[in-house]
């Protein structure tokens, strides 16, 4: 539960105290920060967990929860975005045009809150898929880079687009070398590699090259991990 800390703060206080740690990022960027300043509880549950959401909605202060939901959200991406290129990205577009619909009077705050807990909805699912098909986190960034067109997942499904995944994740690590990223030959080897595999799992041809693009920039997101010895 959401519970108050010291004496009691006027709307006004929790606001301030709210906006000066997420506008200035004061200290660091961890979530903690923010729940102290606003003299909230910080409950023992993992962050946009259900339960957690659902005690966000119901707080009393709703421009508090506007700006918690939105401080975790950005916090999430900034996280993700640091080994998932296409969930990063996808995610900081609903967030992004969720804000724009608000400032622009097209939502309330109540249907901000809710669709921000949306958003939170569509980040325990991110988190549950790669568990539930059997890949590690870096296989299925991968599989996200393949997966990322209607066509491919029409035409090849699921598991197919799984397998691509994995397969390239692997071929990808073998031949990625210390500073691959800055060598021109090492880049355009994998190039090659990648556009081979795309094709011999028979992926539509029209997607191969944005395909092929977005699983090398997936790469280079993760280039530190493809070249760490087993």
């Amino acid at each position: 539960k959401f519970e108050t800390t010291g004496p009691g703060k006027t709307d006004e206080e929790l606001e301030t105290a709210i906006r000066q740690v997420i506008d200035k990022a004061l200290v660091t960027d961890k979530v903690i920060d923010v729940f102290d300043a606003a003299g909230i509880k910080k409950p023992d549950i993992s962050i946009l967990s259900e339960e957690f959401l659902l005690e966000v909605k119901g707080m009393k202060h709703k421009n508090i929860a506007m700006e918690v939901l939105k401080k975790l959200l950005n916090d999430e991406i900034k996280s993700r975005a640091k080994t998932n290129l296409v969930q990063s990205k996808a995610l900081l577009e609903m967030l992004e045009k969720a804000i724009l619909k608000y400032h622009n009077k097209i939502i309330t705050a109540a249907e901000f809150i809710e669709e921000l807990i949306n958003i939170g909805k569509n980040v325990q699912q991110m988190d549950k898929e790669p568990a539930e098909m059997n890949m590690s986190t870096f296989e299925y960034a991968f599989y996200t880079a393949v997966a990322n067109n209607k066509s491919a997942r029409e035409l090849m499904q699921k598991e197919k687009l799984r397998e691509l995944a994995i397969v390239l994740y692997e071929k990808v690590k073998q031949n990625a070398s210390i500073d691959w990223t800055i060598k021109e030959s090492v880049k355009a080897k994998l190039k090659v590699i990648v556009k081979r595999t795309l094709r011999q799992y028979g992926y539509p041809p029209d997607m191969q090259k944005l395909a092929t693009e977005t699983v090398l920039k997936q790469a280079e997101l993760i280039a530190n991990e493809l070249t760490k010895e087993e």
